[in-house]
């Protein structure tokens, strides 16, 4: 025979057990230790409320036994380094959530960071009510007994883990709302995670409540029975459904390890507050989750022996703490709710309250705390001392009906009414008689399910059915709007003064704008900074914030910023009230959002996998959002360390864009040339001279990178030269190229025709030759894309290109040409948009501009050659006599001239015309012959 309060109903379940498995002892196992577990728990001499996370009932029985019992000691299951953060809820509006945030990372791996954690807080949770009561009670002293976020991340890599055989819970496919990220990817904290541990059983109990989803179940079998419930039957029950899914779980694997590790810190935590404070354990109250409520660890309870656990140390890692705002789909998201569930629990909980007329728990100076009407019920009288006696509820609670709920037709009319004018709204064609059809849908399908009330989700489920038919007509489906309708996503906001030093300075200094930057509304700013100059300060701080913050936090409408551009007027998107999250998260890593900056920009150009065209980047924002050239100085530094380190020419591209970008700034500002950008001249110069001949042997290397190369030798020569380097380096390096690819060897030919090592009669030539092949032809044009890459490199070479391209267009046959023809077009709008403006220029000084003029053009390099005359011995007289005495000025002009000999034999009849017109007017030769003697 079993004693104590719940003996008959261990009997009871060891006799349906018998009957309904037979010899087999497992059901009876699990049965009787379920029975065991409630009785543990509630004969702990330490009294524990065991919870639910946003649990509406969960919420009202710790109102109800706070005033009650009126205790003077809580244990919470939260984070003990939280505990600073509570006092800062008093200038929030709910829903908010504790955040801990760490960047700096000693401990942990450094590609982890960051490392963020939050706890979300909902007025209709108990934890909150627990909160308010001990900060607004004098005398209650609130304890924290969880581990430590740094614990959290010390233990993460366990609770990642999932052993073999334990399967994942389904997940929810529904869209949460607009702002179910406003979490980001921080690890969420909360406090009773009641689910089953594997898939079948939660499989199970959907398919037999008839119900969609986990959270649907939970308020139909679980919420609704326990809101109107004492507190002794909630507390038996909490513990039952903890003992419940703690025994139908693993007994082995990393999770479970992680929660009796949980459990036993938190129990330490416990026993070491009490032998320091000298605390009477009838005068405290532990509040954790139900499945830590059925513990079975040793540590468990206030008469338990010593063990060996021992708490770890956490790591140096230094962190930060603060409030983030939170939203009902954030906390839905993050903790695989089914959306809209947190909204009804907020709708169950504000009807319940109104019902019962129970006195809630708030902080005084909460945000958004509407003044409930009526007249509350007056608090019973604090509990006697001495031990609660244990009595069965379990038994009645379990043996009777299900009680089924009237039908309230005033709240099922109101709903469909609602609906029906909120569909109209976001363009849906309903009508009264969509109304009725949801409230005849909605009866209906209560009653398949098994209950007389419809419930949120009955009524959900028939507004879909009847109203949204099958398409969307605008962005909201009919699913968002009943979410919307039965309470809404409630955002939370974070008050001012709970802002870290960096978001209310972010605030102050916008405060000119005459912007309410706190709402949630999407807010115009428009500025005349030469008229108004008192908000240029607040332009630059909104240019930072652009590149600090998401994109969509602040958004230029009008207006440009640049490396020597300044807006005159500007006007600005605001949405900062959308993005306090991010703003908050910038508090953690300065003081001011110029410092913030700095650091990001530092760390980008410090990074492990940093390129030179990054750190070109960060010196170019460095300029333009910062000014001065103490940082800029640093980062093109650190640029020239990294072009040197270089071992491959990707990126060569963009470094030279951005260097010529850079050398045309500085240029421009009428100063001499930062020393960084010197050296970066010089070393790139040499870099790219070694790295030239094994780029255009190596088939991976593009012919754009080698393009890039070749621009950067040549736009840089003049000043590299000017600094020390040799020209020579250069030639070698041109002259070793030995490519095998057609449009890096036409590449290399442009480079050899820029530096005088291939004339440009021979280039041309050698052009002609490869049209004139038939076996060249079918690959002319990769040859044509070298010279169209040229025409940046060596602008000089740009109406040659233009006279190749319009030779292939010309000669090239149709099987040829047409195949090649997109890959022109892509290959010009990606990689050549430098080249086109000055191909467009040259062609259009090539072409005639008139569609007449184009019948009887000639192209230049098509026009007959004009035969030259003869060389003829110079005319006599003292001009002619003077060039045969000092022949070498005439002999250097003729080699340049393209003339192997320029003199004619003695006494041979030169022009008669000329030698006529000189012995005429012999003055004009007198004149210059005294002249050049």
């Amino acid at each position: 025979m079993h004693s104590g309060a719940f003996g008959a109903l261990r009997e009871q379940l060891l006799g349906a057990a018998s009957e309904f498995a037979g010899a087999s002892g497992s059901l009876a196992e699990i049965l009787s230790g379920l029975v065991d577990d409630v009785d543990r728990a509630l004969r702990e001499e330490l009294e524990i409320f065991p919870v639910c996370h946003h649990s509406p009932a969960s919420a009202l029985s710790m109102v109800r036994r706070l005033h009650e019992k009126r205790p003077k000691v809580i244990y919470l299951e939260l984070c003990e380094d939280l505990t600073p953060l509570l006092t800062e809820l008093r200038n929030c509006r709910l829903p908010v959530a504790l955040q801990a945030f760490a960047s700096d990372l000693d401990g942990f791996p450094p590609a982890a960071g960051p490392l963020s954690v939050v706890a979300p807080i909902t007025e209709a949770s108990a934890e909150y009510q627990a909160i308010a009561y001990a900060l607004e009670t004098p005398g209650v002293e609130l304890v924290l007994v969880d581990r430590s976020c740094d614990h959290v991340f010390q233990w993460l890599p366990q609770e990642k883990g999932q052993e073999a055989g334990e399967g994942d819970a389904p997940k929810e496919q529904a869209e949460h709302g607009e702002d179910a990220n406003l979490h980001g990817d921080a690890v969420g904290l909360e406090i009773g995670d009641l689910r089953p541990g594997f898939a079948e059983l939660e499989e199970f109990l959907l398919h037999h409540g008839k119900v969609r989803h986990w959270s649907e179940w939970w308020d139909q079998y679980v919420e609704q029975p326990l809101v109107s419930a004492d507190y002794d039957t909630y507390r038996q029950v909490m513990v039952l459904i903890g003992s419940l899914f703690r025994r139908l779980r693993p007994t082995r694997g990393e999770r479970r390890t992680v929660d009796e590790d949980r459990e036993r810190y938190m129990w330490t935590r416990i026993r070491e507050h009490l032998a320091t404070s000298g605390a009477d354990p009838a005068d405290c109250v532990y509040v954790c989750g139900a499945f830590h409520a059925a513990s079975r660890v040793e540590e468990f309870g206030l008469a338990a022996p010593a063990t060996s656990f021992e708490i770890s140390p956490r790591t140096a890692t230094r962190w930060l703490y603060g409030l983030i705002p939170s939203s009902h789909s954030a906390i839905e998201a993050q903790f695989g709710l089914a959306p809209g569930s947190v909204s009804v629990a907020a709708a169950t909980w504000s009807k319940a309250v109104s019902r019962q007329g129970v006195e809630t728990f708030r902080l005084a100076g909460q945000k958004g705390a509407a003044k409930r009407g009526g007249k509350a019920k007056p608090a019973p009288a604090p509990a006697p001392d001495g031990p609660h006696e244990v009595v069965d509820r379990l038994s009645g609670f379990l043996a009777q009906p299900r009680t089924l709920d009237k039908l309230d037709e005033a709240e099922l009319l109101g709903w469909c009414v609602d609906i029906v004018r909120l569909a109209r709204r976001n363009g849906y064609l309903s009508s009264t008689a969509d109304a009725i059809a949801v409230f005849e849908t909605s009866i209906l399908l209560a009653g398949m399910r098994g209950r007389a009330r419809p419930t949120p989700y009955d009524f959900q489920d028939a507004a879909v059915t009847c109203i949204e038919k099958d398409s969307v007509p605008g962005r909201r489906d009919v699913r968002r709007l009943c979410e919307i309708l039965l309470g809404g996503d409630r955002v939370g906001v974070v008050g001012y003064e709970a802002l870290p030093p960096l978001a209310r300075e972010v605030f102050d200094r916008l405060e000119p704008l005459g912007l309410d930057l706190s709402k949630r509304t999407v807010q115009r700013s428009l500025m005349d900074l030469t008229a108004s100059p008192e908000l240029v300060p607040c332009s630059d701080l909104l240019w930072r914030l652009r590149f600090l913050l998401p994109q969509g936090a602040v958004r230029p409408i009008m207006g440009e910023r640049g490396l020597g551009e300044r807006s005159i007027q500007e006007s600005w998107d605001l949405a900062l009230g959308r993005h306090q999250r991010d703003i908050i998260e910038l508090g953690y890593e300065g003081v001011t959002v110029e410092q913030v900056l700095e650091q990001r920009l530092r760390r980008r150009v410090w990074d492990p996998e940093a390129t030179a065209a990054t750190a070109l980047s960060a010196v170019e924002d460095a300029v333009v959002f910062l000014g001065g050239d103490r940082l800029a100085d640093e980062l093109g530094a650190r640029a020239v360390e990294l072009l040197a380190a270089e071992r491959t020419v990707d990126s060569a591209p963009e470094v030279l864009r951005r260097i010529r970008r850079l050398l045309a700034y500085y240029r421009g500002r009428g100063t001499d040339l930062p020393g960084w950008c010197a050296e970066f001249a010089t070393v790139g110069y040499a870099h790219y001279c070694t790295l030239l001949p094994t780029a255009c042997a190596d088939g991976d290397t593009g012919v754009r990178q080698v393009g890039a190369m070749l621009g950067f030798l040549f736009s840089m020569e003049s000043v590299a030269l000017a600094l020390g380097c040799d020209r020579t380096q250069l030639e070698l390096a041109v002259r070793q190229c030995a490519p095998e690819q057609p449009a890096k060897v036409a590449l290399v030919w442009a480079a050899e025709c820029h530096l005088g090592l291939l004339p440009l009669a021979e280039l041309r030539s050698r052009c002609d030759e490869l049209l004139d092949n038939p076996l060249v032809v079918p690959s002319f044009p990769l040859y044509l894309t070298g010279f169209v890459q040229a025409a940046e490199p060596v602008p000089a070479l740009t109406g040659f290109v233009v006279e190749v391209v319009s030779k292939a267009f010309g000669l090239l046959p149709d099987h040829v040409l047409l195949p090649w023809l997109p890959k022109l077009i892509t290959m010009l709008k990606d990689q050549a948009a430098e080249s086109m403006p000055l191909l467009v220029r040259e062609a259009g000084r090539t072409f005639p501009g008139t569609l007449a003029g184009l019948d009887s053009w000639t192209p230049p390099w098509s026009a007959p050659s004009v035969p030259t005359r003869p060389a003829t011995r110079p005319a006599g007289g003292p001009v002619a006599e003077l060039l045969m005495s000092h022949r070498a000025a005439c002999d250097a002009a003729a080699v340049l001239l393209g003339y192997d000999d320029p003199w004619a034999t003695a006494g041979t009849p030169g022009n008669p015309e000329v030698n006529t017109l000189l012995s005429t007017h012999p003055a004009t030769a007198l004149a210059v012959a005294a002249l050049l003697t």
